[in-house]
């Protein structure tokens, strides 16, 4: 790995190209959806500008971040929503009122971080959270599906606006409606076309291109009505994005006449846990996907959020947060250090000086059908399935959240989600209220330093979201780089939420050379697979291994394998491979290990659990993977049969040096695979007669080469036994083959 860039001016003049190049693709992704952002808020579109604006330049200049990108995100649309509907007065000032609650909010920020209390956002349930996430994905969705069918709804409820939306249906705008599934179709399928011209813009950029030719074909510049199948529909001027001349015209200034209402401070507070731990939490997950491994200073970062949301309420704008997709983008694209973000800042600024002519001819429906698909991925399917995956009892939390959110506002959802889950856990834990406090703050955890430098903690009593602070007093006392033993052991019930802080640590810990360990939860029992799930200790009961692993154990047993059931955090070497190294991995579980007699090659099948997205957006998945360590090198490369490119095999790497290589004497084979590399000429020497034989003539697996390993998969499922022998089989194959060769 390169050394890690350096910080400051330095770092400026040392990176400015790469940070200039990634900032381009960040801003291009950050200009229509900060005008989206703002119109599904509710606010003036440029709102949503000035906050990118702000939150390049201003940020930088004082962050505890090395690589995050900040602005406006989907997070602020909920609680500006919620402070334009509480402070209506009919004066036409909602907006200006909603400004002043964005500035002292900031200033508390400012606040909470010079008191360093940015570890407070860890004490926030995970599963609440998710479900004010999923709620404000509603919401989203709720508003904005009107403005893709061209419909509108006057009811101030949630629920209502969706049912709005399916008894309005027949009255939909089809020209809008044509705009907004054009628009939707790019989104779902541009990760998919292989034709790069496609992906010289970002996704939501060729969105709004593509949907300005609609809008001269329909005329939408002139008050007009069309007929379609009969019927007539107006279409015209406004239907469009409605921006100022001048970026100067745009600004607006806060109103603080409501700052002694009710109203006012709920929206503040409303404003400031959203936006505080939205932005904590990507933070940290930034800091997880960043190729140096730097840390954030969670403390700076916040009051240096807090600065930039002052600034951006004080002009108009809407809150700041560290936003994750860009982030991301920010760094795929080969960004270094903090000044991209400054550098994006600076291209919105341009941009939209420069375009915003076309700007006004984009339609507002290709916004809205951004915030639909944004919307729909915090609220779909998928995440309930997630999250009931982590247990029954946080599908309970989460929905319990949701629906109070959507019924009530987000602050009061977010408390009543806290309580739920308080509730949960007291009855879950069979003790009375008294001692469940006790065993939460006196516990008697304890930190034991050992004469060989390593460190024993203690953690006793009930380890839950109410406790992280307490814990994180402890490990802040043990130093970088020392081995942790953490035994939960004497621990009554163990949280989710205090087990994500548990592997967070053991994360940061490891990379500074630590090795940790967590163990006593043998006897703990859950509702769920999840490692991470919440974990009851009723008895000294043994816990038992599952069918599967017994069958795993007896296969072990049989072949004279070695097999451990038990979860290995040490997932250091899977980074090696591309597939890994921009998708976070959680842990190993179900190791098989041997060694190919003869051969001198070992191997290692084991469960791999890893997400894809980060922070609140992350989807996590589950494979049965195969790593077979060579005994010679070979060219580095990746494998995958041509045309699936699911979504889980990374074009990334096309713009990474990879490119993909054909097989002129193998047309079959070249048609049936798609091999990228760096370096066609070692890659096309590996791949011999034998070898293109051996893959045409055995099962399709995602292969990898890291030069000195492969790692082989199916599909992101876990391995049935049989399924793991024929893993075992192909492998022992292919190492043969390897091995014979010059």
């Amino acid at each position: 790995m390169e050394s890690t860039p350096k910080k400051g001016f330095k770092g400026l003049i040392e990176n400015w190209q790469s940070d200039l190049i990634a900032a381009v693709s960040v801003s291009l992704i950050a200009l229509p959806l900060s005008l989206g952002i703002a119109l599904a808020a509710g606010a003036p579109a440029m709102s949503g500008i000035i906050s990118a604006i702000v939150g390049g330049v201003v940020t930088t200049l004082y962050r505890g971040g090395h690589i995050s990108v900040n602005g406006p995100a989907k997070g602020v649309i909920g609680v500006i929503l919620l402070g334009i509907t509480l402070m209506d007065d009919g004066s036409g000032q909602a907006f200006n009122y909603v400004l002043a609650a964005v500035v002292v909010s900031g200033a508390i920020q400012v606040l909470l971080g010079l008191l360093k209390l940015g570890r407070l956002a860890d004490i926030f349930h995970s599963s609440v959270i998710h479900g004010i996430l999923a709620a404000i994905g509603i919401i989203i969705f709720a508003k904005q599906i009107h403005v893709a069918m061209g419909t509108h709804s006057d009811s101030p409820s949630i629920i209502q606006n969706l049912v709005d939306a399916v008894t309005l249906l027949p009255q939909a705008n089809p020209f809008v409606v044509i705009i907004a599934l054009a628009g939707l179709l790019l989104l779902l399928f541009h990760s998919k076309i292989s034709n790069r011209f496609f992906h010289i813009l970002p996704a939501p950029m060729w969105v709004i291109a593509l949907s300005i030719p609609f809008v001269y074909f329909f005329n939408f510049f002139d008050q007009h009505t069309l007929s379609f199948f009969g019927k007539a529909y107006e279409v015209g001027p406004s239907l469009l994005l409605d921006i100022p001349d001048n970026i100067m015209d745009s600004i607006m200034h806060p109103n603080f006449s409501k700052i002694n209402t009710i109203e006012f401070w709920t929206t503040v507070l409303s404003i400031l846990i959203i936006t505080s731990i939205e932005s904590l939490a990507i933070a940290k997950a930034v800091d997880k996907i960043d190729p140096y491994k730097r840390k954030t200073d969670l403390n700076k970062d916040l009051t240096g959020i807090g600065l930039s949301t002052m600034a951006a309420g004080l002009i108009g704008g809407l809150p700041i947060i560290a936003v994750i997709i860009r982030s991301t983008v920010n760094i795929h694209n080969g960004a270094k250090t903090k000044w991209s973000n400054l550098y994006q800042g600076l291209l919105l600024l341009l941009f939209i000086v420069v375009l915003s002519p076309i700007m006004r001819q984009v339609p507002l429906c290709a916004f809205a059908i951004l915030l639909v698909y944004t919307g729909f991925k915090l609220a779909s399917p998928a995440v309930f399935k997630q999250v009931y995956g982590q247990g029954t009892e946080q599908l309970i939390f989460f929905v319990g959240t949701m629906i109070l959110t959507l019924y009530t506002n987000l602050l009061i959802g977010l408390l009543g989600g806290l309580l739920l889950a308080l509730v949960s856990h007291m009855l879950l834990a069979r003790v009375s209220i008294p001692r469940f406090f006790k065993m939460v703050y006196k516990s008697g955890s304890n930190l034991i330093a050992k004469p060989d430098g390593s460190y024993d903690l203690k953690i006793k009593g009930i380890a839950n979201f109410l406790g992280i602070l307490k814990v994180d007093k402890l490990v802040a006392q043990i130093p970088s780089g020392a081995d942790v033993n953490i035994d939960l052991s004497e621990t009554r019930l163990v949280g989710m939420t205090y087990m994500d802080y548990l592997v967070d640590y053991l994360k940061i810990q490891k990379n500074t050379g630590g090795q940790v360990i967590i163990n006593g939860l043998d006897s703990h029992v859950s509702s769920s697979g999840h490692n991470r799930a919440l974990k009851i200790s009723l008895n000294s009961s043994a816990a038992k291994l599952s069918p599967r692993q017994t069958r795993l154990q007896n296969l072990a047993n049989e072949k004279d394998y070695q097999y451990t059931n038990q979860v290995d955090w040490d997932t250091k070497y899977l980074k090696n491979f591309h597939f890994f190294e921009i998708r976070p991995i959680e842990r190993k579980s179900n190791c098989l290990k041997g060694t190919f007699k003869g051969l001198d090659m070992s191997w290692e099948i084991a469960d791999v659990t890893f997400s894809e997205g980060a922070a609140f957006t992350a989807e996590t998945f589950n494979t049965t993977l195969m790593v077979l360590k060579l005994n010679k090198e070979i060219p580095v490369f990746t494998m995958e049969k041509e045309g699936v490119l699911e979504r889980l095999f990374d074009r990334v790497m096309a713009y990474t040096g990879y490119k993909d290589i054909d097989f002129e004497m193998y047309p079959d084979f070249s048609k049936k695979f798609l091999i990228m590399g760096n370096k066609e000429s070692e890659i096309q020497s590996f791949f011999t007669d034998e070898v293109i034989r051996f893959f045409e003539n055995h099962q399709i697996y995602h292969l990898e080469s890291n030069g000195e390993a492969l790692v082989i998969f199916d599909k992101i499922k876990l391995a049935r036994t049989d399924e793991t022998m024929a893993f075992l089989d192909y492998g022992k194959e292919l190492a043969t083959l390897i091995d014979e060769m010059k």
